[in-house]
């Protein structure tokens, strides 16, 4: 087993119940959670994330449906905290939201099957909507923003309303973005009208600013999507391992206790916003930065700008903050973890607290690396630990842990500097090339066109990466390619790829990436028979732009690996520069599509 699958932090999980338990536990703490979290969370935020979690599972409704449900359970909740032993203020909050869906009239004329759903009892009725969500769908429009000449005198008269209709339609849009990041994005949108109304041109200014909320918005969304599906793929203590990881790097200064405390807080907040729990998510993630904020000096010096922020504005800041600096006087791990005559005693006597508290002081003196590596250096040094304790004279077996750690180091520093080579010295489309080849030979099942996207994925990944200081790229590069095979992973449960693809995705979350790196060519793989309208080019190529006929090079290049998957480097060369050298010469001819069928 791997170790970021065994890892069962004692200390944390004596705490941590079952997800139902939790809720038993908290319902009796109060006797209404919805009174509770009104009484959090104030009037108008509590509005804001019903809305939110409305609009995310019906995703059709309109603005005015579902303030009608808005309404509903804001009637409820200002009831329950008049009196709290109403009869119906005893249900947990998730119970409160799907009751109100599934009484919305003609469901299923709306979403069909999803009505289904109803039928179900709680957990699986949630997990059963939680299937329907659809992201980015296109029957939902983009906001769309008032015009530049009335916005601002909307915004003065009627601003819930505005904001309002922002939050709605970012949620519809985005069924899995967590609640505090949309109340953040609510937060810079009113920012920016503050800031564009003083301006003369309010249209070009709110433009400029609305293109930073949106990039903003993919990019947060991207993450914890890759979050969720971590949570769900690998379970709690992977999860947790790759957050003490993470943690460990950004408050280096911060105590082991500290750090553990916030990772058990954080792991039942994810777990809400995943559920699509969002009212208990914004509560609960204000709470962790609450604390957080009482305990700067503790945790990081770069978090003091945030914890000046409103609540709703307050997350979001903390969880994009810079790393703390490392301190200095770090002692060198060889001493404690290599050189100790205790080793063996301390590491059988309390092995998960050993190791975690190994992750914990590894990673905050390597913000270098990324937190897959660090995992993996982890589970290289515990795999020692496991046979050299057995042997009569443990220090001499493991007395070479440093050099048996830096191999793990080493395949990834040296994967990254081989790759931003690749990509400086030879450009996009050479690098482009280079990723379609070695995929399309590990996963030629996989349609044309999603090869084209997962290609091109990675190939921004190293546009993104490649650039940034030495100490940022691997990080950078293992962490954003981790979410592109999450993505190619979670395709392959519903679509299955072949048994290679199959193992990597599931065996381990830390060696995901290498797993993926070293795989092989599929040899259970059968090409499809030949296609001659494969080969049939004309004129359109000639009148292409130099981006569609890119394209149609590198379609071509995939789908003659797909047919000749043992094809050499050399022989895709040979072809591509042919393909290249028929076009320049058949678009100066006067009859083209002649020359290509003779060519």
């Amino acid at each position: 087993m791997k170790w970021v699958t065994l890892i069962s932090f004692i200390f944390l999980l004596s705490s941590a119940r079952s997800w139902n338990l939790q809720r038993v536990a908290r319902d009796t703490e109060h006797k209404s959670e919805i009174a509770h979290r009104y009484n959090d969370l104030k009037e108008e935020t509590f509005k804001a994330v019903t809305m939110i979690t409305f609009a995310q599972y019906l995703q059709r409704c309109s603005y005015d449906g579902l303030s009608k449900l808005v309404k509903d359970v804001v009637d409820l909740a200002q009831k329950c905290v008049a009196n709290e032993d109403a009869p119906e203020c005893a249900k947990p909050l998730p119970s409160i939201f799907l009751d109100e869906i599934c009484q919305v009239e003609k469901l299923r004329d709306s979403y069909g099957a999803m009505a289904d759903c109803c039928s179900k009892a709680d957990p699986e009725r949630n997990e059963c909507f939680l299937s329907f969500k659809v992201p980015q769908p296109d029957f939902v429009q983009p906001y769309q923003r008032p015009a530049s000449d009335v916005i601002c005198k909307e915004y003065q008269d009627n601003r819930v309303s505005l904001l309002g209709h922002f939050i709605y339609s970012v949620g519809r849009r985005n069924p899995f973005l967590y609640a505090p990041t949309i109340l953040s994005l609510a937060a810079d949108y009113e920012h920016a009208l503050q800031t564009c109304c003083k301006e003369s041109d309010v249209g070009a200014c709110l433009d400029e600013k609305a293109l930073a909320i949106k990039e903003r918005a993919k990019k947060v969304s991207m993450k914890q999507q890759y979050s969720c599906g971590i949570l769900k793929k690998f379970g709690e203590r992977t999860f947790q391992a790759d957050k003490l990881a993470r943690l460990s790097q950004k408050y280096p200064k911060a105590p082991f206790t500290e750090i553990l405390k916030i990772i058990h807080d954080t792991k039942e907040v994810y777990k809400e916003c995943c559920e699509g729990d969002m009212i208990e998510c914004m509560d609960d993630m204000a709470e962790v930065m609450t604390y957080m904020c009482s305990k700067q000096e503790v945790f990081s010096s770069k978090i003091k700008h945030c914890c000046e922020k409103p609540v709703v504005e307050r997350s979001q800041c903390v969880i994009e903050a810079d790393f703390d600096d490392k301190p200095e006087d770090l002692p060198s791990l060889v001493e404690k973890y290599i050189q100790d005559k205790e080793v063996c005693k301390r590491f059988e006597a309390g092995h998960d607290e050993f190791l975690s508290e190994f992750v914990y002081e590894y990673s905050r003196r390597h913000p270098e690396f990324s937190t897959q590596l660090i995992l993996r250096v982890t589970k290289g040094y515990e795999t020692l630990l496991e046979k050299c304790c057995k042997t009569d004279n443990p220090a001499e077996c493991y007395g070479n842990a440093v050099e048996e750690l830096n191999k793990h180091i080493k395949e990834t520093q040296d994967l990254v500097k081989t790759n931003c080579e690749l990509l400086t010295t030879h450009g996009e489309q050479d690098f482009l090339k280079a990723i379609l080849t070695r995929y399309t030979k590990k996963m030629p099942q996989v349609s044309t066109d999603t090869l084209l996207e997962i290609g091109q994925k990675m190939t921004n990944v190293g546009k993104k990466c490649c650039q940034l200081p030495e100490d940022r790229r691997l990080p950078c590069s293992e962490g954003y390619l981790s979410v592109v095979i999450q993505e190619m992973c979670r395709r392959q449960e519903t679509t299955p790829i072949n048994d290679n693809v199959s193992h990597c995705c599931s065996d381990s979350y830390a060696y995901r990436r290498p797993c993926f790196t070293a795989m092989e060519v599929d040899t259970k793989y059968v090409p499809p028979a030949f296609d001659p309208e494969m080969f049939n080019f004309d004129e359109k190529l000639c009148t292409a732009s130099p981006a569609e006929r890119d394209v149609g090079h590198m379609k071509l290049l995939v789908n003659l690996i797909k047919r000749k998957p043992q094809m050499t480097e050399e022989q895709i060369k040979t072809i591509a520069d042919g393909f290249t050298a028929m076009v320049d010469k058949c678009c100066k001819q006067s009859d083209i599509d002649t020359c290509f069928g003779e060519e």
